[in-house]
């Protein structure tokens, strides 16, 4: 159920001016009859509350009104705050947003990279596999090649030895001669 009249009034000039309303409570609960009425203005910093030990009853403390000062109205503060707080989020949602997305574009262009490197590979495999292919082929006649290698290295040899035989041959057929 809505407040209308007076109540609605009386709510207003709380949620304008709490620190007058509570005064006035307070005094009414003291019995003082001069209670202050929300029409008046606030009261000043001047009347700040005393501290405690700076009255003369010598150990005797008092409870006196903590005075706020004025204050702009609360539903406009409210209403900055969520705008400002809107506003704050809205930029870390962006930024998170553009995080992600920079996150993706470089997961994208990572995925790029290793499709390229894949395609450098399996050409790299294909290129081996050539190789090996054409290597297995030429086998035999690498085999044929060494074979032929050991039958020169061999023919070398018994040419060293009968150039050798030769030269003694030479030798004494001169020593025969001188004879």
């Amino acid at each position: 159920m809505a407040a209308t009249g007076d109540e609605a009034a009386a709510m207003d000039s709380i949620s304008r001016d709490p620190a007058a309303v509570s005064a006035g409570l307070i005094a009414a609960a003291s019995g003082t009859a001069a209670a202050e009425r929300p029409d008046d203005p606030p009261e000043t910093a001047s009347s700040a509350p005393k501290k405690p030990g700076a009255n003369s009853d010598g150990g005797v403390e008092t409870a006196e009104e903590a005075v706020e000062p004025a204050e702009p109205d609360i539903n406009e503060l409210c209403s900055d705050m969520f705008e400002k707080m809107a506003i704050f989020l809205q930029g870390e949602l962006t930024a998170t947003c553009e995080d992600y997305l920079l996150l993706e574009n470089m997961n994208k262009l990572t995925s790029l990279k290793y499709m390229e490197m894949k395609d450098i590979s399996i050409n790299i495999s294909r290129n081996l596999q050539d190789l090996n292919n054409k290597y297995a082929s030429l086998q035999p006649y690498l085999d044929q090649i060494n074979k032929i290698e050991e039958q020169v290295s061999s023919l070398e040899q018994a040419a060293y030895k009968l150039d050798a035989y030769s030269k003694k041959l030479e030798a004494r057929f001169k020593k025969l001669e001188k004879r």
